[in-house]
């Protein structure tokens, strides 16, 4: 293996942070073939050629069903994601080969129709598993145990803990990092599905992952509102004046106004931390956005429609399973190509709510269609 090309492609490491993950410290869940690219850099490489990563395209940000094409996707959102939080991270000298992986993989988990449907499988899962069931956990599954016909993509526990604790729901003034090893990372990953208050504790291990985790934030908030703006859901001038003085009246100006006080504050610090007056204004923008977006996102009609598609996908799929039915599409699409270590692993019920959480919007409508 030529060392120059080693070296050039390792170069970028002599001008990181001393707080930064060096490349060299990523941790494996197996032993892995080592070529001309770094550890994170590899990572990117295997999400991006996921096949979860590929149905980001045709799955929901916050509006479904919506005939205008100007309307985010999470596949824009999750690219959003990233360049903010690179930004950041290239601003305070961390590794922005760690931050690209996290920040892609974040939402390789999210289901059909976005947090509503995510809801309405939660509620499937908890009845037929006694698991809960979570995009950002679901996420992890996908690298660890679904991927490649069941085989995983082995990317690092530095990534899959940045996607586990991204949680963007959750906004925070500070954001400080909790070094994990693999034990503690598979036991905290297993509480998830048990225990809603270990998914509220959630902290990353690394301070690329806390820097993806408030980038999520940072993604949403105010392009979910360029959104409903588009949509003539309401007008920028609702948005009350104490929150646009501090944070702007654009999505531009938002994410500026947020990103530049985070480096502003977290400069050669071991934490990631924004000042108290952008901090609450976050606050009071996330809540308008609850009351004004996502609340009345989606109409009552259509999410019954929605909860009856789930409930009526799952029961269908799930006789498929038990009786073996192969010609079903749930073994021609999915099953059939999973290996026999997943196929002995899975409960029939999980089998069917990895393949249902995987779907996009439209094929799930399309699958709900042929049931009908």
């Amino acid at each position: 293996m030529n060392k120059e090309i080693i070296k050039n492609m390792k170069n970028h490491e002599k001008h990181l942070s001393k707080h930064a993950t060096k490349n060299d410290a990523a941790i494996r869940f197996k032993e892995d073939r080592q070529d001309i690219r770094t550890a994170f850099f590899r990572d990117i490489d295997r999400i991006i050629h996921s096949l979860s990563y590929t149905r980001y395209a045709d799955k929901t940000q916050v509006f479904s069903n919506q005939e205008n094409d100007n309307i985010s996707r999470r596949m824009v959102h999750v690219q959003l994601v990233s360049k903010i939080a690179r930004t950041i991270g290239r601003a305070l000298a961390l590794n922005e080969d760690l931050i690209e992986a996290i920040a892609l993989g974040h939402d390789l988990g999210h289901i059909p129709f976005g947090h509503v449907g995510e809801r309405m499988l939660n509620k499937i899962s908890l009845e037929y598993t006694g698991l809960m069931f979570n995009h950002n956990v679901h996420s992890v599954r996908t690298l660890l145990y679904i991927e490649n016909d069941g085989e995983g993509t082995n990317v690092s526990l530095q990534v899959l803990d940045g996607i586990l604790c991204h949680n963007g729901e959750f906004v925070e003034e500070q954001y400080y990092p909790l070094n994990k090893t693999k034990e503690q990372f598979i036991d905290l990953y297993n509480a998830c599905y048990k225990d809603p208050e270990e998914l509220m504790r959630l902290r990353p291990m690394t301070l690329e992952g806390c820097v993806v985790r408030i980038s999520d934030i940072i993604g949403y908030i105010g392009r979910d509102i360029e959104d409903a703006v588009r949509l003539d859901v309401f007008s920028i001038e609702e948005i009350p004046k104490s929150i646009r003085e501090v944070l702007g009246g654009s999505n531009k100006e938002i994410v500026n106004t947020i990103i530049l006080d985070i480096i502003a504050h977290s400069i050669d610090k071991p934490y990631i931390m924004m000042s108290n007056e952008v901090y609450k204004a976050i606050k009071e923008l996330k809540e308008f956005n609850y009351d004004h977006i996502y609340a009345m996102a989606n109409p009552d009609e259509e999410r019954a429609l929605w909860e009856k598609m789930f409930k009526e996908l799952f029961a269908h799929y799930l006789n498929d399973v038990k009786s073996k039915n192969s010609k079903s599409d749930i073994y021609q699409v999915f099953l059939g190509n999973m290996n026999n270590k997943y196929i002995k692993n899975t409960s029939d019920e999980q089998k069917v709510i990895d393949f249902i959480a995987g779907m996009t919007d439209d094929y799930i409508q399309k699958q709900y269609d042929r049931l009908k």
